[in-house]
């Protein structure tokens, strides 16, 4: 059996892969799905929080581990994950990136995200006066994130999501072919994404290529609309 940590992405917190806990723990696993500083009970401010104090969250989850550990993260729990790798490369047997960002030495995640011009995200955002934190427009997000997913998750989603830092996907993601680049790559891929869209998603793998990937045929959030497949494939290798 092995231990999964999950990270979430921006926005969510540990909640959001309540039904893949679920599902790997009744086939032995252990599972930690952790909450970001400022996501979910974790109570840090929003100016407090940095791509830094993200990354040392994940690092000590596992450092509590007796044994290396399957890394997942979603959206923006790639770039989390990614330099997580670099600062605990002997702790990571694998990287899963579930449409997520998959950032290169010296990019940030927002330098990439940029490039992603047919997303709809931009039109959902609503900046801070300060522009230290963005939060999400309501109105339209069923029909953008979570067009696959039931009512009832969707409303478990409006009633916790929180503002999400700027400061994360704007500091660059650090790493070396000696320590990140040594631990095995699989990317999941979302085909209906309209966050980072397919050709987003392809682009980042191709990119920085991964050992395996694997296609879902789902909206950004699996974890709600398909967890029994994403389940399966993150159990399958």
């Amino acid at each position: 059996m092995s231990t999964y940590i999950l990270v979430h992405g921006a926005w969510h917190g540990a909640w959001c892969w309540h039904k893949v806990v679920s599902l790997l723990e009744k086939e032995g696993h252990t599972v930690i799905a952790v909450d970001l500083p400022g996501h979910g009970t974790d109570k840090t401010p929003t100016a407090e929080v940095t791509l830094q104090s993200y990354v040392d969250s994940v690092c000590n989850t596992i450092d509590a581990q007796q044994e290396p550990v399957l890394l997942v993260g979603h959206s923006m729990g790639g770039g989390i994950i990614t330099q997580t790798a670099e600062e605990r490369p002997d702790k990571i047997k694998n990287l899963f990136y579930l449409t997520a960002f998959l950032p290169s030495n010296g990019e940030s995640m927002g330098q990439l995200f940029q490039s992603d011009t047919e997303s709809l995200l931009p039109s959902n955002i609503e900046m801070s006066t300060d522009q230290s934190y963005m939060t999400l427009r309501r109105e339209s997000l069923k029909e953008t994130f979570y067009e696959d997913c039931s009512d009832d998750d969707f409303a478990l989603t409006m009633a916790l999501l929180v503002p999400q830092a700027i400061a994360p996907f704007a500091q660059p993601i650090n790493t070396s072919e000696e320590k990140f680049g040594r631990i095995p790559r699989i990317y999941i891929e979302c085909r209906r994404d309209k966050i980072l869209t397919p050709t987003f998603q392809k682009r980042s793998y191709t990119a920085l290529p991964c050992r395996k990937v694997i296609a879902l045929d789902t909206g950004h959030a699996p974890f709600f609309s398909a967890p029994e497949e994403l389940a399966r494939q993150l159990t399958s290798l």
